[in-house]
């Protein structure tokens, strides 16, 4: 089970996200789960990646998307 601050975190990722991209929270979500980004890196990585500016998450997530293959 999620805590409460790492909800928070993915919900503010989702956000950041969105107007990063142009696309709207529900379609960053599904992109983040094609990519298996928030299981399989943001939340592992919470510890870490909480401590980073936005402008730089940004960037992150981004370049992981291209990695792994998913459009953004």
């Amino acid at each position: 089970m999620l805590e409460k601050n790492e909800i928070v975190f993915v919900t503010f990722l989702l956000y950041q996200l969105s107007a990063a991209w142009h696309i709207s929270p529900s379609e960053v979500y599904k992109k983040l789960n094609q990519a298996n980004a928030i299981d399989g890196y943001i939340l592992p990585c919470y510890d870490t990646l909480h401590t980073l500016g936005s402008k730089y998450l940004v960037e992150d997530i981004t370049e992981l998307m291209e990695e792994r293959g998913v459009p953004v």
